[in-house]
């Protein structure tokens, strides 16, 4: 082979190289960092974040994180991610202040940074994505209890501890929208104080103190599971219908039972895709995270940003016999 031939050949290689480089370089590298590996929830949000990059399909999703739920852990993964020089960084936090000085580090080399799901002290982020919103989470516990309910009927509230910050706010914004549905009585509001048996305990006395109780909302993934329970334990399958927030693995099984005929948290797979496109839109300069600001999250629509530069994805996403197979070996 001639000599011209060889480096003929190697100027073409090169140039390959330099154009696979470059095509590499056009994609859009936004890493996915989770609590911890191993968890299901974030596992889901990871699909729904490969999800998001296929539809923009110049994007790579780095979906990491810690072994274990530290701040340490992810301000390490963090620094690593700064070595890498990704575009976009979407964590949710161990700690909102912990890893503050990291995710600042990172904007200074021009990555954009936002939180979702467990949320970044605001001077730490560009924006929060909220799975929902506390006026949100209100008015869907009380429709979950109403719609089942097309007579109207009495409902109870079972909750986590009485100075519970989310909690009490939920149940506050569930009562200003109670005008809405005239024929529901709330009759009581009760505290299990998030303990598997103190809230079956106060379930029963709801049982007992109103024998034609139709309803119980539980706003605690805790207190939703042990309340079905009583509720099964007392014969009340098809009379007493739980409802609130909980977790499709472990509210599996009062679905099948019939004890509880729905019940509402956020869905993961649409928060990771969400996240996905907003850190798109922000790192590809398609928007700019500033109160007021409309950016697109794809299939999952707009988030407006407050004040703060935080947003709500959605309402509360419902779980019920038609959808329950799908998710209770996901979270």
């Amino acid at each position: 082979m001639s000599i011209t031939r060889r480096i003929a050949i190697a100027t073409g290689v090169a140039a390959a190289l330099m154009g696979t480089t470059a095509m590499a370089q056009d994609n859009v590298r936004i890493a996915l960092v989770a609590k911890s590996l191993g968890n299901g929830f974030f596992e889901a949000a990871a699909r729904g974040a490969e999800e998001a990059a296929e539809e923009l399909g110049n994007a790579e999703i780095i979906y990491t994180g810690p072994t274990s739920t530290t701040a340490e852990g992810q301000i390490e993964v963090i620094n690593s991610l700064v070595a890498q020089r990704v575009d976009a960084i979407a964590i949710s936090a161990n700690d909102p202040d912990a890893v503050v000085p990291a995710l600042q580090k990172a904007m200074q080399r021009g990555i954009t940074v936002i939180s979702w799901d467990s949320g970044v002290a605001p001077e730490g982020r560009e924006m929060h994505l909220a799975p929902s919103s506390d006026e949100l989470i209100g008015q869907t516990i009380i429709k979950l209890a109403a719609d089942k309910l097309p007579d109207g009927g009495k409902v109870a509230v079972l909750s986590a501890t009485s100075t519970s910050t989310n909690q009490n706010t939920w149940i506050a914004e569930m009562e200003k929208v109670m005008d809405q549905y005239p024929d529901i009585e709330l009759v009581a509001t009760v505290y299990g104080d998030d303990l598997a048996d103190k809230s079956y305990r106060e379930t029963q006395g709801l049982l007992q103190s109103y024998p034609d109780l139709d309803a119980i909302i539980a706003p605690t993934s805790v207190g939703i599971v042990a309340a079905a329970q009583a509720v099964q334990d007392a014969g009340k399958t098809g009379e007493v219908n739980v409802t609130g927030l909980g977790l499709p693995s472990e509210m599996a099984g009062a679905i099948e039972s019939g004890a509880s005929q729905s019940f509402a948290i956020w869905n993961p797979v649409d928060l990771g895709y969400a996240t996905a496109m907003l850190a798109y839109n922000l790192a590809t300069d398609e928007a700019k995270a500033e109160p007021g600001a409309e950016i697109g999250m794809g299939r999952m629509g707009t988030a407006t940003l407050d004040d703060d530069n935080q947003a709500a994805m959605s309402e509360p996403f419902t779980y019920d016999a038609s959808n329950i197979d799908e998710f209770k070996s996901v979270f």
